[in-house]
């Protein structure tokens, strides 16, 4: 029996529309604290963004079985916390990570510059580290090794990054909540054309190896620049690309006429590869 090309479509098409939607967590089961009533607030959702984020929620990407190395990775996307670029700055790279055999969790956060917003910086922060503590305490569920779990960051998501990684990340004693006990600190970082939110004025000693990723021509430079004297002045592994053009919001690069943005990704892929991070049977410990 032949199939015509409008068939062949047909049959794809359903093919998609059987995939299952991938898993959806919320960080806390009874609603963000002090926030509760808020949790069955609908999101606002259009072509490319979220809004309106009140019950922030991990959704999961787990690459194939015979793929998965055991490394995870929590994405932050980016806009500037009024919205989330939540298909090409979460979905799309939850895919490329997902290719490499990474485990993804793409972070809804809480959005401090939306109109009428009643959340402060200090909401997404909470985010990040409530995102880090829950995929770290399931991490055998889904088979993932407690020492490559990292996070990336377009953006405000690298904002959401730095407040993550450069703060108090260690797990809550005195709480009867299994998931805050926890330990929240990246075991590495990505931030690409991060925001300037979360820069201490040094890094703490237990600071995440990082690479770090922007172009000249962005507003967003002086950011990368100031991290990378950071990690520097206190003598932790990084890595910095600085591109001449590109500007701002380029996401994974494919729609850009560049050659260095649209291939960017795979200065990642080989410093993930270089450091272990990739491989199950090496221990990931000298991050370069």
């Amino acid at each position: 029996m032949k199939l015509t090309i409008g068939g062949l479509f047909f049959a794809i098409q359903l093919t998609l529309l059987a995939q299952p939607a991938p898993p959806v967590i919320s960080l806390w089961p009874n609603g963000a604290p002090g926030f509760e009533s808020r949790k069955d607030i609908p999101e606002q959702a259009a072509s490319y963004w979220v809004k309106n984020i009140n019950n922030p929620s991990l959704t999961v990407f787990l690459p194939p079985k015979e793929k998965a190395n055991g490394a995870a990775v929590i994405i932050c996307p980016g806009g500037g916390f009024r919205e989330l670029v939540f298909g090409a700055e979460g979905v799309e790279p939850a895919k490329y990570f997902n290719d490499l055999g990474i485990a993804a969790f793409v972070l809804k956060y809480r959005l401090f510059r939306e109109t009428n917003s009643v959340y402060t910086i200090e909401n997404p922060h909470e985010d990040g580290l409530r995102a880090m503590r829950l995929v770290r305490s399931r991490a055998a569920e889904w088979g993932l090794d407690t020492h490559r779990i990292g996070m990336v960051g377009y953006s405000a998501g690298g904002e959401v990054v730095s407040l993550t990684s450069f703060g108090e990340t260690a797990g809550v004693t005195n709480t009867a909540d299994a998931i805050d006990r926890a330990n929240a600190r990246p075991d590495f970082i990505a931030e690409i054309y991060p925001g300037g939110a979360g820069l201490p004025a040094e890094l703490p000693n237990n600071a995440p190896p990082a690479f770090l990723l922007v172009a000249d021509d962005d507003n967003h430079t002086d950011t990368v620049l100031k991290l990378f004297e950071l990690y520097r002045a206190a003598k932790i592994p990084v890595e910095v690309h600085v591109f001449t053009k590109g500007g701002h919001g380029f996401n994974q690069g494919q729609r850009s006429k560049l050659a260095t943005i649209k291939n960017w990704p795979q200065r990642l892929t080989d410093w993930m590869g270089d450091n272990n991070l990739l491989d199950p049977a090496v221990p990931a410990k000298n991050v370069k």
